[in-house]
């Protein structure tokens, strides 16, 4: 149940990866012309095929070609090999650095996969939510009982709290609804009551707007200038600190615990946003694909010159197209290189799990020393193996902004700045009305608006629920949190083999659909807790705590077909050259839709004093896509897509009706 939504999308996908712009670089001196530029689609999302390989799940590019000359560099030859310094072809702007890529880099990206993935498995998916609630509650009292604690220091937590009162029923009349529960837990903060369970939520909502915030902000300095390295070290810095800085609040001092969740959250986001702009750069200076590309440019004749075009358009021309076998070479080293990080960042989430399950009992004495010392350790763990990053990553200078004026020798970091965030924020507000002439492409963004924020508050609640409600121990949510993950594992080999019967003809919409109705059944189950006959058989409804576990399987077995089939659908219906664009909308998509949830299911629990009344809203709030998966029309949105892509490029009405007729 404690899967995580954010990054960790099981087996198949957590990077947001950004678009592979290979730059055919001349290999003599030729007078200014227009730059090469083609793009591959971002393979963020992968599913496995029928030879269980993994391979990207879209048609809006050539299909990925089996063993296309992609091998591994350390095993096919000595490591000197790549990591000369020898520039396989010329730069294309100032300050460009063309040497092939390191087997070093290589493991410097796998290392920071292995070194962060862990804060969200352990830290933000079960033992921050806890470590927010359980010292919120060292200071909170019984709702109209300000001299009776929530938890007596004489007990260790969880604890059962006050002597139980009548089982939560449905409610007979609406004023009954928003009736408080004399049981709850309430907290005073800055001038604001509340529970201590809407605490941690309310935190979670604060962190993921300004998250959101910082990751489109600086999302021009990812792909710009000679400062991605430099600001992925300073967030990895900032975000590992915080988290062990967690070791030092004290209950009295519980709202520095939401200003380091709000500091390491932050900053992981950042982090990712800047590690994902180095794999295109990677990938395209790997030496299987520059290879690749030399041979294609000696092949080809040189283009007539022609006024400059900007590389990063969001349409590029079909004419600027690559070999196919460099796209697929690209494609699918980009792919393993994905594959590759997300494997060794669940390795490394699984142990500090289990290792956290060991602390836990070892702490029984002193439960949030324990939790407080788990996430120490997340962080040092983060900052440790982040020092391979600041050893072995080239820091890759980007290309300058794109402008009118720019000179032949304009240094690549000159416009880093106010600039930067300004031309981030319009290019946002450009593919926004990209996305809005595409109607199949706003029906999924709609739909997975509502996909994410359900997953990501489900998570977040049902730990809280398990703890508050069930009073589950903390090593129990760390158990339960493993067997999310491996179930999810599980989900990303079986879903592929599933949506292949022929008698359940799934579609990628519909096994998409599929899963999130899975999905849903959880809240729903929850809900069956108010009816009185469940409640007196005391099974069911989760009223128990062994249910959280079998829930939990079903929940992360059902998310991983998510992760793997929903961005393979929305890859489906871009328009060719958009895809760096729209699937970076999808990523802001994707977590600013978290601020929501969390603040609304605090809300109900601050109104209602009971979590499980938050179960309504996360019916709803997943219930709400399945129509608007069923009304996406996939062949409607290639042609959309496909006559706003020639529109874009001037190509005459009946011109483009032949060509999309092709």
């Amino acid at each position: 149940m404690s899967t995580p939504k954010p990054c960790i999308q099981v087996a198949a996908a957590k990077y947001h990866y950004e678009m592979l712009e290979f730059k055919p670089r001349p290999t003599v001196a030729l007078s200014p012309g227009p730059p090469h530029t083609f793009v591959a689609l971002p393979p963020s999302r992968v599913v496995i095929d029928s030879s269980m390989a993994l391979v990207p799940n879209t048609n809006s590019c050539a299909p990925v070609l089996p063993d296309a000359g992609l091998t591994d560099q350390s095993a096919s030859g000595p490591e000197s090999s790549t990591d000369s310094d020898e520039t396989a072809v010329g730069p294309t702007y100032p300050g460009e650095d063309t040497r092939p890529t390191s087997n070093k880099e290589l493991r410097a990206w796998y290392a920071y996969a292995w070194a962060a993935e862990p804060y969200v498995v352990v830290a933000i998916a079960t033992f921050i939510p806890l470590t927010l609630e359980a010292l919120a509650r060292e200071n909170g009292h019984l709702l109209g009982k300000p001299d009776v604690p929530c938890t007596p220091k004489s007990f260790p937590i969880p604890i059962p709290g006050p002597e139980p009162g009548p089982p939560h029923t449905l409610p007979k009349t609406p004023a009954a609804f928003f009736k408080p529960d004399p049981n709850q837990c309430i907290i005073h903060l800055l001038g604001v009551r509340m529970a201590s369970s809407s605490f941690a939520m309310y935190t979670f909502s604060i962190s993921v707007l300004l998250q959101s915030l910082v990751i489109v902000s600086m999302s021009g300095a990812a792909d710009h200038g000679s400062y991605r390295k430099k600001l992925l070290l300073f967030f990895a810095v900032l975000g590992s600190v915080s988290t062990m800085l967690f070791i030092i609040v004290k209950p009295g001092a519980y709202p520095l615990a939401a200003l380091w969740t709000i500091l390491s959250n932050v900053s992981f986001g950042a982090s990712f946003v800047l590690l994902n702009a180095f794999l295109p750069v990677l990938v395209r200076n790997h030496p299987t694909v520059q290879s690749q590309l030399k041979s294609s440019l000696l092949d080809a004749e040189p283009d007539s010159e022609s006024a400059p075009t900007e590389s990063t358009a969001l349409l590029s021309s079909p004419a600027s197209a690559p070999p196919p076998l460099v796209t697929a070479t690209a494609l699918a080293l980009s792919t393993k290189i994905s594959s590759t990080g997300v494997a060794i960042g669940y390795l490394a989430g699984a142990l500090l799990q289990v290792l956290a399950i060991f602390i836990i009992r070892a702490f029984s004495s002193a439960p949030i020393l324990g939790l407080e010392a788990i996430l120490f350790i997340v962080g040092a763990w983060w900052a440790g193996f982040s020092i391979f990053v600041a050893l072995w990553m080239r820091p890759r200078p980007g290309p300058p902004l794109p402008r009118a004026d720019v000179k032949p020798d304009e240094l690549v970091d000159e416009r880093i700045g106010w600039d930067v965030i300004v031309y981030a924020w319009k290019k946002l507000w450009r593919t926004i009305r990209l996305a809005g002439q595409l109607k199949d492409v706003m029906l999924f963004l709609a739909a997975w608006f509502c996909m994410s924020d359900g997953i990501a508050t489900v998570t977040s609640t049902a730990v809280l629920f398990a703890k508050t409600e069930l009073h589950m121990e903390p090593a129990s949510l760390a158990s339960m949190s493993v067997i999310g993950m491996a179930c999810g594992i599980s989900g990303a080999l079986l879903w592929p083999v599933i949506s292949r019967l022929s008698w359940l003809n799934l579609t990628p919409p519909r096994t998409v659909l599929l899963c999130v109705s899975m999905m849903a059944c959880v809240p729903a189950y929850g809900l069956l807790g108010f009816f009185p006959i469940v409640q007196r058989m005391g099974w069911g409804g989760l009223t128990h705590q062994a249910e959280m576990y079998g829930v939990g399987a079903i929940y992360g077995f059902a998310m991983s077909g998510v992760s793997a089939y929903a961005r393979s659908v929305f890859g489906e219906l871009i328009p060719p050259g958009s895809e760096s664009a729209l699937f970076a909308l999808y990523a802001i998509t994707d977590k600013g839709s978290s601020i929501f949830g969390p603040a609304i299911a605090g809300f109900i629990t601050d109104k209602t004093g009971n979590i499980r009344y938050a179960f309504w809203f996360l019916l709803i709030l997943l219930l709400i896509p399945l129509p608007l998966l069923g009304m996406i029309d996939v062949q409607r949105g290639k042609r959309d897509s496909r006559k706003v892509s020639l529109d874009a490029l001037g190509v005459p009405a009946n011109q483009s009706t032949a060509a999309i007729g092709h």
